[in-house]
């Protein structure tokens, strides 16, 4: 893409930045579904991760002003003021509803401690809890060489105990599959009030592990997901220990 093409974005309308310039499926409405299967990639462990930042417009970003009056503007990068108490109070957590070929449900997830386990039962285990939206973020590990024994996952993301602020965040769920591209699934759509999003299902259907980008916000927490999706668990409320939080 020429200079040009950056102040006149029309120009570059033909053509799509997402996989063939980064290695990687984006998941959209349009495209909600991927076969790890089909791409080679049903084995061994699946990544799953979240990161998130602030949007810079809702933390005293500078604007940056028409690319036109000043275009070396657009070289300048945002200052991005990681003290804020806007940047502290959003605190999104990474969890998963599990369903096991054997009629097992259940959730792995940082509040309440149930960080699962890869290697045994349900085949699903959190890496730890990020607070505050750092580099690497909080990831999932999903053994898929246990695949067989695995019916269903649905994989969400809550925000515990602040402010609902999905509409102030910018969030991405990257799935880095053990051979392939990676597969990202955003989380920008505008949900003011809502407290929980469900990001993706992987189900095995008939020996083949679909991913199936849901991105569906709701206004409650686990409990409600549960019944969106029929898992029948029963909820109560909980927290973190002083040490995860």
């Amino acid at each position: 893409m020429s200079f040009w093409d950056g102040l006149w974005p029309g120009r570059s309308a033909d053509f799509e930045s997402g996989a063939s310039a980064s290695n990687a499926i984006e998941l959209t409405k349009r495209r909600p579904m991927v076969s790890l299967t089909k791409q080679g990639a049903a084995t061994g462990n699946l990544r799953v991760n979240l990161s998130w930042r602030m949007r810079t417009s809702d933390i005293g970003g500078p604007d940056r002003g028409g690319l036109l009056s000043s275009p070396l503007k657009m070289f300048k990068p945002d200052v991005v003021q990681a003290h804020t108490m806007s940047m502290v109070n959003v605190d999104l957590d990474l969890g998963c509803l599990y369903e096991l070929a054997d009629g097992t449900k259940g959730v792995v997830q940082p509040l309440g401690g149930f960080f699962g386990d890869l290697n045994g039962a349900p085949y699903v285990k959190l890496s730890g809890d990020d607070r505050f939206g750092s580099g690497t973020g909080e990831t999932l590990f999903v053994n898929l060489d246990q695949r067989e024994e695995i019916k269903r996952l649905l994989i969400f993301v809550y925000i515990y105990d602040q402010t609902p602020a999905f509409d102030r965040t910018h969030a991405i769920v990257t799935l880095y599959p053990s051979s392939g591209p990676r597969i990202e699934i955003g989380l920008d759509e505008r949900a003011p009030q809502a407290r929980s999003c469900a990001v993706f299902t992987l189900e095995n259907v008939k020996d083949e592990l679909i991913v199936r980008r849901e991105v569906k916000f709701v206004y409650g927490f686990q409990a409600e997901l549960d019944r969106l999706y029929g898992w029948g668990l029963q909820w109560g409320r909980g927290y973190k220990s002083k040490a995860d939080r």
